[in-house]
């Protein structure tokens, strides 16, 4: 497991800073009891736990901005671990399998999140306004990023969850506070790695599509030089672009889909595990039991069957 650089934290943006206590209030306002809740705001998310995880949940993420107004929260991507809290600002650039844990949270201070669904086409045009003389040219880096969070920003979103509860208001101003966090977002020192998500000739951008059709088709066989050839790449540098973004091979997020669907199929639909394995792709159900128990640490039947226990006690907080 290696361990991202994290910067130091904001000094402006310390656990006494007015904005994040007003954003703090609005969140357990939001969010009245441990859980995931979708605002009437299209695309914002607000999360809440009392306790922190004893173990990682799983998800698949898409992109999207992610702040915490109290505690702090670690993410998985492959083997690199992204550690954020009320001083830093994660972001995804593109649709990931990740595992998240809730590392601080207390029924006296709960952990609080929010995030906030990232539209590539409405960062495009934002880009062209921003970035006028286009963008300047640096590498594209991983579909997670962390960096420092930025007064102005943390700003914006308090405003944004305040509309939550206006609605005749929220219809007219919410896109423009939405404008107004990406444009600051594209502003920062984050700024570049945002605008990469609605450059459809970048590589992040191709290797996007890629992670489309891999979702869309996670139960048939991976032809990686048929995915390669779809995104206009040649293999051996598909192959290398794939892995620099989602940390991980397309054999590798294909099976990490596969088996966060199976999982969903035997908590929701109860079918079996056998039944769960074919239905994602696998012919055989032993080679599905040894994959799952490594991905997810126990055996399919063992592994629902906690989970189905947890759920009578919790609502487990998602990846943002």
């Amino acid at each position: 497991m290696s361990r991202t650089p994290i910067p130091s934290p904001a000094p402006s943006l310390a656990s006494g800073s007015p904005d994040l206590a007003r954003l703090a209030g609005l969140l357990l306002a939001h969010a009245p009891f441990d859980g995931t809740f979708e605002l009437r705001l299209p695309g914002v998310h607000v999360s809440r736990a009392s306790r922190a995880h004893k173990d990682f949940h799983h998800a698949v993420q898409r992109p999207a901005l992610c702040l915490v107004a109290q505690g702090a929260k670690r993410v998985m991507l492959g083997q690199e671990l992204y550690e954020y809290d009320a001083s830093r600002v994660l972001v995804y650039s593109v649709d990931v399998p990740v595992s998240a844990q809730v590392t601080q949270a207390s029924l006296d201070a709960p952990y609080l999140g929010v995030r906030i669904d990232l539209d590539p086409a409405r960062i495009a045009d934002l880009t062209a306004k921003v970035y006028p003389l286009g963008l300047p040219r640096r590498g594209e880096g991983r579909a997670i990023c962390v960096d420092q969070l930025d007064g102005p920003v943390i700003n914006a979103v308090v405003r944004l969850l305040e509309l939550a509860s206006r609605p005749d208001e929220a219809e007219l101003l919410a896109p423009l506070v939405l404008d107004e966090i990406l444009i600051r977002l594209l502003r920062s020192p984050l700024g570049l790695r945002v605008a990469l998500i609605g450059q459809e000739e970048s590589k992040l951008h191709r290797v996007s599509k890629a992670v489309a059709w891999v979702r869309a088709n996670f139960d048939q066989p991976l032809d990686v030089e048929r995915l390669a050839t779809l995104v206009h790449m040649s293999p051996s540098s598909f192959h290398q672009h794939f892995k620099a973004v989602t940390a991980m091979s397309p054999l590798q997020y294909q099976k990490a889909i596969r088996l966060q669907e199976a999982r969903r199929l035997m908590l929701l639909t109860r079918l079996d595990a056998g039944t769960a394995g074919r239905r994602v792709g696998y012919q055989s159900p032993s080679q599905f039991t040894r994959e799952y128990g490594r991905y997810f640490g126990n055996a399919p039947t063992k592994d629902v069957a906690r989970l189905r226990e947890e759920a009578g006690t919790t609502n487990p907080v998602s990846a943002e």
